[in-house]
């Protein structure tokens, strides 16, 4: 991009093998095929967890009876993920990204188990907390080997190759997930979900360990930088406190609510680049503008099933497909952004996907009315779900074109500990905005009558909109100032 200029050095050279051949091909090339196909499928592993366990979600936090809890099992899993977002990144520059992907998708797989066999609601949070730690370990290590793998004019087209990985689980994720959870229970779908596992290590690894093993330009591996370790379970524990003091809504949380925004303030200017809560231009704006987008959407999203399930009598597969369409309009947002011909319009593209998400996210309410068809959500998510292709595929090729190539993890996981912390921090506040209105209450009847708190609802949703119009205005600060 003619107006982003890279930092340090060997942004552009190509990683891997030079040839003549690899310069020509594209991501399904040759020489690329086994490594892209790898990736993607662990992509899609990842995305047909979240579909499907989101459509389970409702029926689980019931059965448990720990609705009043609910946004604590998305968001602790997004809190213990921040902490392996760190360790992935240092992992990855020191020693390069297999060790912390195998390990990543081991703890993924230990955690869907562990929340599969719950018999109370803590443990299920558990669950999802392990499982947490290794998407976090997992997520930026996949970026590190698109950075190292792959030359710069490849890596919009993986990464809307990672978008397009969302299409077939969010389609056949809902349904699958919604006929286990009415015909065999919810746990089969957290219990089934693991055996996915080892077809994309078996692919993947070995053209990972061929291109992308190893520290940069093989350099020895330097020793752990224990600072950053501290800062990551600083701003775990952190938002962990503040996300029990939302959900406790006494008192005597403002204690731990007090400690944990003291934990987070200093762990998160030394973890994420200097000038991220200013918006400063260039790469800081690109991070924080990645917490934006991917926390209101994420917190939003994660009350829709759970709206339309006790709101409206959806069961929980048709309520897990109102947000089926999602997946390919996402996809298609982030093939748009990958096209050559739209790189000079990339900031504005990026507005608009905001503007998409903020509107999505307040129309969704709006089925609180009787009189509005339920098939307004899915419309509405539609939309959104393009913006969010054109935003977030947008700022991962734009860190990987801002970072030196030792600097990938590192960059990579403020990056994410910006999304993960958003969308922890965001779950939080609007879990205790849901609880305090009575939505730890909310219940759907046998008979079909809705439950008695649409506004526990509406105030989740309004303010995250709120959130993504933010976003928007970060866009315009995308651009670094020429000297």
């Amino acid at each position: 991009m003619a107006t982003l200029e890279p930092r340090g050095v060997g942004v552009d050279e190509e990683p891997g093998p030079s040839s003549a051949r690899e310069s020509a091909e594209g991501v399904l090339g040759r020489s690329y095929r086994a490594l892209s196909v790898g990736i993607v499928s662990v992509v899609v592993l990842v995305a047909f967890e979240a579909t499907a366990v989101g459509t389970a979600m409702p029926v689980a936090a019931r059965e448990l009876d720990g609705v009043g809890l609910y946004a604590f099992a998305f968001s602790g899993y997004f809190t213990t993920s921040l902490f392996g977002m760190v360790v992935s990144g240092q992992w990855a520059d020191r020693r390069g990204p297999v060790g912390a992907l195998t390990a990543g998708i081991a703890a993924f797989g230990a955690g869907l188990l562990v929340s599969g066999t719950a018999g109370a609601m803590w443990q299920f949070i558990l669950g999802r907390a392990v499982q947490g730690f290794g998407g976090g370990l997992v997520i930026v290590a996949l970026y590190v080997v698109v950075g190292r793998a792959y030359p710069e004019r490849l890596r919009p087209a993986i990464m809307a190759a990672f978008a397009a990985g969302w299409v077939v689980p969010s389609v056949v994720g809902p349904l699958a997930a919604g006929a286990v959870t009415e015909q065999l229970g919810w746990r089969w779908v957290f219990v089934g979900i693991p055996v996915l596992v080892v077809f994309p290590l078996a692919l993947a690894l070995p053209q990972i360990r061929r291109r992308a093993a190893g520290p940069v330009d093989g350099r020895a591996p330097g020793g752990v930088d224990r600072r950053r370790i501290r800062l990551a379970l600083g701003i775990s524990l952190g938002a962990g406190l503040l996300q029990y003091a939302a959900q406790d809504l006494r008192p005597l949380s403002l204690l731990p609510g007090l400690a944990g925004a003291a934990l987070l303030v200093p762990t998160v200017l030394g973890l994420l680049p200097h000038g991220t809560y200013r918006a400063a231009r260039g790469l800081p704006s690109v991070v924080l503008l990645r917490g934006l987008a991917a926390g209101s959407f994420i917190a939003a999203e994660s009350f829709v099933p759970l709206m339309l399930v006790t709101q409206r009598g959806l069961s929980p597969t048709l309520a897990g497909f109102s947000l089926a369409a999602g997946g390919g309009t996402w996809a298609l947002g982030s093939w748009v952004q990958s096209r050559a011909r739209v790189e000079p319009y990339r900031e504005r593209l990026m507005t608009a996907g905001m503007v998409l998400v903020a509107a999505a996210i307040a129309t969704a309410p709006s089925v609180l009315i009787d009189s509005v068809p339920v098939w307004t959500v899915a419309v509405a998510w539609g939309f959104g779900c393009f913006g969010m292709g054109l935003v977030i595929s947008s700022t991962s090729v734009l860190l990987l074109h801002l970072s030196a190539p030792e600097e990938a993890g590192s960059n990579s996981a403020a990056l994410q500990i910006s999304d993960g912390l958003s969308n922890a921090l965001l779950l939080a506040a609007g879990g205790a905005a849901f609880a305090a209105l009575g939505g730890g209450a909310v219940s759907h009847t046998a008979t079909g009558a809705p439950g008695a708190h649409p506004a526990a609802f509406a105030v989740v949703f309004l303010p995250m909109a709120g959130v993504a119009l933010a976003g928007a205005w970060v866009t315009t600060r995308l651009r670094e100032r020429k000297p």
